[in-house]
């Protein structure tokens, strides 16, 4: 017995059952073809971990305009379905399930990665005081285009496609990204949301694009297979919001309502210890939604078996422990030692440091 029983309860989340609460985070990996489809290599490392409750991809661009970083994946193209289809055909084969997730980064991008040399889209002209990942290495991101009204239609539109895309290649459902410092994010946080047209101002305006992404996706996607991901204590590319106990409440009580799937909150960054206001202002939001709550954020099997057990949690997701251990849920079972994740290779690269973890030997079968 080693205490962490509780994160082999199985569950129900939406309409889906899932055998574990040990769930894998999106993971941006940096390792997709130039034209955003998945390389082959990348059916091998979702099946690897189809023994996670769920897992969520990496963060997918929804169109040639979301995408912020070199060789990250897209769901937008008919090649994109052709590839995503044979890595959820993979994972299903290995009994797993298998959720995209859909990006669009707004301004956390630069002009040489956006078509034709675009300026970013975001809710503001104001350039993120942070780096990206081009052809070049890390470098500023680009001053962005406050999107107008025909920006804002457009990109719900591609929201829309991203979906529909996503269930011609067989996944179970989606997430839609509104945390980290994203364009939905830049909405939501007025300290970036500088706006004073209906989508800007009182925290009714700022939600007002996430919301019509969400009545877009339910068109294609029931409400029982879409999941949002949050981020309210910011810190992440250059977000923050003057009061995000009065934003973050609203946001929380109007997808509540909504009846999801899930609500998934990155609740603390890596490297970070959050503040006695901080823990308390995560403590009052999640009184403020009553489904499905999926926590994020430095947990190890201790403290997310202890998180479900008080009733904070019904599930959580684990990042880079599940980069370097295919097998998370036995290791976590059987209470065996974790390999150790090799930071160098997070981000782009070959096989090494993606596929190339072992499993546990046969002394553990």
């Amino acid at each position: 017995m080693t205490g962490t029983e509780i994160l082999f309860d199985p569950t129900t989340m939406g309409d889906l059952t899932l055998p574990n609460r040990v769930l894998m985070a999106p993971l941006t990996r940096n390792r997709a073809n130039s034209d955003g489809t998945p390389k082959e290599m990348a059916r091998t490392y979702y099946a690897q971990r189809a023994s996670a409750g769920l897992i969520l991809t990496e963060a997918t661009q929804i169109s040639a305009m979301g995408k912020g970083y070199l060789d990250t994946p897209g769901i937008y193209t008919d090649d994109h379905v052709a590839g995503w289809r044979k890595i959820t055909n993979a994972v299903h084969a290995a009994g797993g399930r298998i959720f995209c997730q859909l990006w669009h980064v707004g301004r956390i991008s630069h002009v040489s990665l956006l078509p034709d040399g675009r300026d970013p889209l975001s809710s503001t002209d104001q350039a993120a005081q942070t780096q990206t990942f081009t052809a070049n290495g890390f470098e500023d991101c680009s001053p962005p285009k406050g999107m107008s009204k025909a920006d804002i239609v457009k990109t719900v539109t591609e929201f829309t496609h991203a979906a529909k895309c996503a269930m011609e290649a067989g996944f179970d459902g989606i997430e839609v990204h509104a945390a980290n410092g994203y364009l939905l994010d830049q909405f939501l946080q007025d300290g970036v949301n500088d706006r004073d047209d209906e989508y800007g101002g009182s925290v009714e305006n700022r939600m007002r694009l996430l919301q019509e992404v969400l009545d877009a996706v339910k068109t294609i996607w029931p409400a029982t297979r879409t999941g949002v991901r949050l981020s309210p204590l910011g810190q992440a590319n250059d977000i923050s919001d003057s009061d995000p106990s009065a934003t973050f409440s609203a946001v929380y009580r109007m997808l509540d309502a909504r009846n999801l799937a899930y609500l998934h909150v990155v609740e603390k960054f890596p490297g970070s210890d959050p503040s006695e206001d901080e823990t308390k202002l995560m403590s009052e939001l999640r009184a403020c939604y009553s489904g499905f709550f999926i926590g994020n954020g430095d947990y190890d099997a201790a403290s997310a078996a202890l998180a479900i057990d008080k009733g904070e949690v019904s599930a959580v997701t684990f990042g880079r422990p599940f980069l370097a251990n295919p097998d998370l849920p036995k290791r976590i079972l059987l209470d065996a030692d974790l390999n150790a994740p090799d930071q160098e290779t997070f981000y782009g690269g070959d096989e090494k440091g993606y596929i190339d973890y072992p499993f546990l030997g046969t002394d553990w079968t």
